[in-house]
């Protein structure tokens, strides 16, 4: 039989272990060090030993070590995800790897619309207190519009080329897809016309009457006419805030079509897909002329004398809105 000594050592044994299986299980399942509500951004590429050193160095986990060891042991083998996470307070080791493990990521996006210019771009990623870094304004038309997903911690180097690259890959398989006979011959005579065709119709159903009108008036060698591009010189494509003057519409310079033949040097915003393919399919149209319908629209003329016609209409329009 077993002494009362062998009793004691034995229960004392087992209490041991009892308390250090306790500890240890305590120490995945039970509240973690975190004081606050936090976020936390796992690298990409991280390794678990990496990210464990980085959630004791937050205060997330009391020990790396022993966060590694057991995630290894009760983790069921999930792999870590790049990205970043929120991490609530004093959320228990097990909670903390099945939020670092999770698709839960914090979602921070920046969306740049059809037709922003390239000055506007740049004040929007500048605006991105998640973002860092600097960098400089991107040329004009090199940008996609879209709503792209972005890091905390991530440069603005970086999303900028993301951007500029979706345009080249973009305009690269729009080129692709073009019809025949254009009147543009090169992919950056088409991102051109495009920037000029978003800026004119803020109306989807228009934009191919527009490209088809303006590649009507390349064809014939007319001015395009196009009044922003008198503005964007002025303003680099911020609005203008006033009525064009006289001697801006005279204006010689790279962009004004008022003073010059054919398109603009370079393009004056960021146009979106929908206007780049609407160059490249343009409506099959004999229109040589629009102007403002009184609705958010035009109206279309083949003629000057059908033009001058709608021209009076729209004064008519402006007049009884007290606007001249």
């Amino acid at each position: 039989m077993m002494s009362r000594r062998a009793y004691a050592l034995l229960a004392a044994l087992v209490l041991v272990v009892a308390i250090v299986g306790w500890n240890f299980v305590g120490g995945w399942y039970g509240s973690g060090p975190l004081a606050k509500d936090a976020s936390f951004i796992v690298p990409s590429g991280a390794s678990l030993s990496s990210v464990s050193e980085k959630l004791e160095e937050k205060g997330v986990v009391a020990s790396a070590d022993g966060f590694a060891f057991r995630a290894r042991l009760f983790g069921g083998g999930r792999s870590i995800k790049a990205g970043e996470f929120s991490i609530p307070a004093h959320a228990s080791a097990s909670r903390v790897l099945s939020i670092i493990t999770s698709d839960d990521v914090i979602r921070r996006q920046v969306m740049i619309p059809e037709g922003m210019p390239s000055v506007m771009v740049y004040d929007r990623l500048k605006a991105q207190e998640a973002l860092t870094g600097e960098i400089t304004v991107p040329e004009e038309g090199s940008v996609l519009p879209a709503t792209y997903d972005i890091q905390k911690g991530e440069t603005r180097e970086e999303v900028l080329r993301q951007m500029q690259a979706a345009m080249s890959r973009e305009l690269k398989e729009l080129w692709a897809k073009r019809a025949s006979g254009l009147v543009v011959k090169t992919p950056e005579e088409a991102l051109v016309l495009a920037s000029i065709v978003e800026k004119e119709t803020a109306k989807p159903e228009e934009r191919t009457v527009v490209a088809g009108l303006y590649s009507n008036r390349l064809r014939e060698g007319m001015l395009l006419q196009a009044d922003p591009t008198i503005i964007y010189p002025i303003t680099r494509g911020k609005p203008l805030g006033r009525r064009i003057r006289q001697s801006e519409i005279q204006a010689i310079n790279d962009y004004n079509t008022y003073t010059m033949v054919g398109l603009p040097k370079y393009p004056i915003c960021n146009p979106g897909k929908a206007s780049i393919e609407a160059v490249l399919h343009p409506a099959d149209t004999d229109a040589l002329y629009m102007v403002a319908d009184g609705k958010g629209g035009h109206v279309f003329a083949s003629t000057l004398a059908q033009h001058n016609e709608n021209v009076k209409k729209w004064f008519a329009i402006r007049r009884a809105r007290g606007e001249i």
